[in-house]
C-alpha cells in the first residue's frame, strides 16, 4: 500500500465514494503529511502521522471544541492505529495569507484588523470556556506548560539557535538564568487551556469567519502565552500600536469569563512574549541552520525586532543577566538582521535633556546612538521674554531659526545622523537613539529635537520625541 491509501479507505468509508484526486497540502514545519481528497462533490483533509498520541490529542480536542461551539474542523474518521484521519476541509486561506495580500505600507487595512479582532474574541472562549472541561489525559507530551516544558523550550533556543547561530554565551550562567526565568513564569495562574501554537498560520478564514487548527500540543497553562503567540507572530509583523489595542481587547473579553487583574496580567505578559519568541527561534534554528531550509531564516529579523521592542518597553521583575546579555547580542547583530528579504522600519528615538539632570540613560534598542551637546549655541533662556517659554513655542523657534550658528550646527549634526539612518535602514536595524542636551533642557535642546524629528519625517523616517525635563519647565 502506498502512503495515501489509508486516507483513500477512510474517504470511501465516510462518504461512500472514491477519492478522485489526492493533492499534497503544505505542512510548513510539521512532519505530518497532509492531503486534500476530493470526490463525489465533496472534499476532506487527510493527515498521515506516525505519532498516534499526537493524533489522539488533536482528534479528542477537535471533538470537544466542535461539541462546544468552537470553530474548528469537523472530525470525520480515523484508522484503527490512529495514524491516519480525515477532517473538514476549511479551504486554503490562512490569516497569514489574508493579511499578506492586503497589507499596505501604511499598516493593516480595516478588514485585516477586523479579522484579528474576531480571532482575539474567540481565544478566551477556547482557553477558558471550552478549555475548562477538556480531559487532560489527552494532553501530549505534557499535561501542563510546567517547568519541564519551559526548560525544554529554553534549551531548544539555546542549542538550535544560539549554538548554531554562533551567539556566544556562558553555559552555566545561562542555565541558572533559565531556572530563575521558569520559576518567575510559573507564578502566573496556569489552570487554563493553552493552545501552544496560536499564530496566524494556524487560523483559517472561511466565508469571512475564523477557524482554528493545530492545537494538538495543547495543555494547561497561563492565558498570556497564546495571545503573546498571536501578537508577536514574527512574519505577521502586527503593528505595535495594534498589538496594544488587541491585547486590551483580549483582556476585556477574557475578563467576561474569569476574574482577571489587568495589572497582574500585564506584569507577566512580557515574560511569556519572550519565552514564545525563544521557542520560535529554536524552530528557526532547527529548520533553517540545521535542516538548511532558508524560508525559516527569513523570520529571524522580525523575531529580533520583537525582542528589541520588549526590552525597550518592558522590564522583567527577575534578574537574569546572562539571558539579558544574550538578548542584547541578538539585538546588536547586523548579520542576523539581514536574513531573507525583511525590510524593517527604523524608528529614531529623540530626546531633549538638561545636563543638570545628568546624561540620558538609554536602556532600549541595541545601544549606541548620539548624545549631542548644544550648549555652545545662543541661549534664549537668558532673555526674560523666553523664561516661561520652551523650544516648542513659536517665539523661541523664530529666535533660534534666524541664528546662523544654530542653522550651521544643526545641518552638520543632522548630516551625521542621516548617514547613520541610511546605514541602519540598509542593515535592518530598527532603533536609533539621539539626545540633545543643553543647560536647562527647555529651549535649545527641545528646538533641535523637534527640528530633527521634522527633518526625518520629511524623508519618511519614523521619529518619536520625548522631552525629559518637560515637567520641570516654568509655568506660563
Amino acid at each position: 500500500m502506498t502512503a495515501p491509501d489509508p486516507l483513500r479507505e477512510l474517504f470511501r468509508e465516510r462518504f461512500g465514494a472514491e477519492a478522485e484526486s489526492l493533492t499534497p497540502v503544505r505542512a510548513d514545519g510539521s512532519s505530518r503529511k497532509i492531503y486534500r481528497l476530493t470526490g463525489a462533490g465533496t472534499a476532506a483533509i487527510g493527515v498521515l502521522n506516525d505519532d498516534a498520541k499526537e493524533n489522539r490529542a488533536f482528534i479528542e480536542f477537535s471533538k470537544h471544541f466542535f461539541k462546544n461551539g468552537i470553530p474548528v474542523p469537523e472530525f470525520y474518521a480515523e484508522n484503527a492505529e490512529a495514524t491516519a484521519y480525515l477532517e473538514e476541509d476549511l479551504g486554503d486561506t490562512t490569516l497569514f495569507q489574508f493579511l499578506g495580500k492586503r497589507r499596505t505600507p501604511a499598516g493593516f487595512p480595516a478588514e485585516v484588523v477586523a479579522a484579528y479582532r474576531d480571532v482575539v474574541r474567540w481565544l478566551p472562549k477556547i482557553q477558558i470556556t471550552a478549555g475548562a472541561t477538556i480531559d487532560d489525559k489527552w494532553c501530549y507530551p505534557r499535561k501542563s506548560f510546567d517547568k519541564q516544558s519551559m526548560l525544554w523550550d529554553l534549551n531548544y533556543f539555546k542549542y538550535y539557535f544560539l549554538t548554531l547561530g554562533g551567539i556566544p554565551f556562558h553555559e552555566e550562567r545561562l542555565e541558572e538564568d533559565f531556572q530563575v526565568y521558569a520559576d518567575y513564569l510559573l507564578a502566573a495562574e496556569r489552570k487554563f487551556f493553552l493552545c501552544r501554537d496560536f499564530q496566524s498560520r494556524n487560523v483559517m478564514l472561511k466565508d469571512g469567519k475564523p477557524y482554528f487548527i493545530d492545537y494538538q500540543g495543547g495543555r494547561r497553562g497561563a492565558l498570556q502565552y497564546d495571545i503573546a503567540s498571536l501578537l508577536y507572530d514574527a512574519k505577521a509583523d502586527v503593528p505595535f500600536e495594534l498589538r496594544d489595542e488587541l491585547l486590551d481587547l483580549y483582556i476585556t473579553e477574557a475578563a467576561k469569563l474569569t476574574p482577571i487583574d489587568k495589572i497582574e496580567f500585564k506584569k507577566f505578559f512580557p515574560g511569556f512574549v519572550l519565552i514564545r519568541i525563544m521557542q520560535a527561534m529554536g524552530a528557526y534554528g532547527l529548520r533553517g541552520f540545521h535542516e538548511k531550509k532558508p524560508l525559516f531564516l527569513q523570520s529571524i529579523p522580525y523575531a529580533i525586532r520583537n525582542i528589541e521592542h520588549v526590552l525597550a518597553t518592558s522590564g522583567l521583575p527577575v534578574e537574569v543577566p546572562e539571558l539579558m546579555g544574550v538578548f542584547k547580542k541578538l539585538v546588536g547583530s547586523s548579520a542576523l538582521r539581514q536574513f531573507g528579504s525583511a525590510k524593517l522600519k527604523l524608528t529614531v528615538r529623540i530626546q531633549s535633556f538638561s545636563y543638570k539632570g545628568g546624561m540620558p540613560k538609554d536602556q532600549g534598542g541595541h545601544g549606541g546612538g548620539y548624545v549631542l551637546d548644544c550648549r555652545c549655541l545662543p541661549n534664549p533662556g537668558r532673555q526674560l521674554a523666553f523664561k516661561t517659554q520652551s523650544g516648542l513655542d513659536p517665539d523661541v523657534i523664530a529666535y533660534l531659526s534666524k541664528e546662523d550658528d544654530v542653522d550651521r550646527w544643526a545641518r552638520s549634526a543632522f548630516s551625521l545622523i542621516d548617514q547613520a539612518v541610511e546605514d541602519y535602514g540598509r542593515r535592518n536595524f530598527t532603533d536609533l537613539f539621539v539626545a540633545f542636551g543643553c543647560t536647562g533642557g527647555q529651549h535649545r535642546s527641545v528646538y533641535l529635537a523637534e527640528r530633527l524629528a521634522k527633518h526625518l519625517r520629511d524623508q519618511g523616517v519614523s521619529a518619536v520625541v520625548t522631552h525629559r525635563e518637560k515637567k520641570s519647565w516654568p509655568k506660563k
